[in-house]
């Protein structure tokens, strides 16, 4: 499980990132000396590139300055390596094209990438996202969609402060990326807009989230393989589709996600609270070492779920099993309303039964009534108080 120490190191990290300039002399950049015009209509593109550019290449920490107003940018691509620290400080607002299509089909807007020690701070993402969704229901031809903001291969990340809003696809990505610290984030879009994760993180070590305001139309948080050692607390969830683990298993070839903790978290009206979620197809992935504690449910769909058969549309797994092997997930302290009258639902592997999972002091009911739970091949132990009765 994420540890005592490894989120002291994270707090830390926060404090040395932010307060290096303190030490050694920073230089400043802001993009409107480059050309940048805050009326949210000019392509602001070129000008950030430029300022970037300037501070990639300065021997001292840096710092991109970014004013109040709001500036239209298209897809851009802040890349590294960069020959000293780098911090972004977003006082105004981003805007992406209000013409879907403008941002093409790399399936990023905003990308920061090959870098180390890295820090975006504050501001607002507005990532236009309502035309894409439209062209999602209604047409058959659209792009692929853009995430607002991602990180790939970034070491020594913070990201503090910032508000998206109405992200086309993900708001904010964590991809292969070690040692991150993702703070007083919120990701704000409607209940119906499709596959508008508020966070994922995938393929990377050292992530911890904390403080987050997520109301989107697809999971809060999602946590994709190759996730080792993440950490997320204090955070609100929904409207959404909860806290999902998943989904895992599609390929053959997993690396498994493992050592994840979820505590102190509030989930209002989302369609999940807590979920791990696999394929019906082999794989030889895992998921193992789990912690869900301290959870308040207000009128959540599956508080506790876990389901190894999905298998969207019935599309290349009818008739198949999950291969991931789930074991070591403890729910401990999980309180409050169900919206539904079955609050927990275990419909894990019949080749790769669940193992190893605890359940402490759980409290779930359904219109003040007693919920109920069900239980497929699943294997584990119970202690202290649990409503609804637990079919283990």
């Amino acid at each position: 499980m994420a540890t005592i120490v490894s989120i002291i190191s994270y707090i830390l990290l926060y404090i040395t990132l932010l307060g290096s300039s303190n030490a050694t002399s920073t230089s400043k950049y802001n993009v409107i000396a480059f050309g940048a015009k805050p009326d949210g209509k000019f392509d602001s593109t070129g000008p950030f590139i430029k300022a970037w550019h300037s501070a990639c290449t300065s021997p001292n920490p840096a710092t991109i300055y970014v004013p109040k107003g709001r500036y239209l940018l298209n897809a851009i691509n802040f890349r590294g390596p960069c020959k000293n620290q780098i911090t972004v400080l977003i006082a105004g607002t981003l805007v992406a094209p209000q013409d879907y299509r403008a941002l093409g089909n790399s399936g990023f807007w905003i990308l920061f990438n090959h870098l180390d020690n890295l820090v975006v701070s504050g501001g607002y993402l507005d990532g236009k996202g309502s035309g894409f969704w439209d062209c999602r229901r209604y047409e058959k031809s659209c792009p692929v969609g853009t995430r607002s903001m991602t990180f790939n291969w970034v070491n020594n990340l913070v990201v503090s402060g910032i508000t998206s809003i109405n992200s086309q696809q993900s708001h904010i990505v964590i991809n292969t990326c070690n040692t991150v610290l993702i703070k007083n984030v919120r990701a704000i879009a409607p209940d119906k807009s499709p596959n508008t994760d508020g966070i994922h993180v995938e393929h990377s070590n050292g992530v911890t989230i904390t403080g987050c305001t997520l109301q989107t139309g697809d999971d809060c948080i999602s946590i994709g393989d190759a996730t080792f050692n993440l950490f997320i607390s204090h955070i609100k969830c929904g409207p959404g589709h909860g806290v999902s683990i998943g989904s895992l298993g599609k390929e053959m070839d997993e690396k498994g996600v493992e050592n994840v903790t979820v505590t102190n978290a509030i989930f209002t009206g989302s369609d999940n609270g807590v979920r791990i979620k696999s394929w019906a197809r082999p794989s030889k992935g895992f998921v193992r070492n789990i912690l869900f504690q301290n959870i308040i449910m207000n009128n959540v769909e599956n508080p506790i779920i876990i389901d190894q058969n999905y298998c969207p549309h019935k599309l290349g797994c009818p008739g198949q099993t999950s291969g991931i092997k789930i074991s070591g997930v403890t729910y401990n302290n999980i309180q409050g309303t169900s919206a539904t009258l079955e609050a927990i639902t275990f419909d894990c592997s019949p080749s790769n039964p669940c193992e190893g999972i605890k359940l402490q002091d759980i409290n779930l009911t359904y219109n003040n009534e007693t919920a109920t739970s069900t239980c497929k091949n699943i294997d584990g132990t119970m202690n202290g108080t649990l409503v609804p009765e637990i079919c283990l």
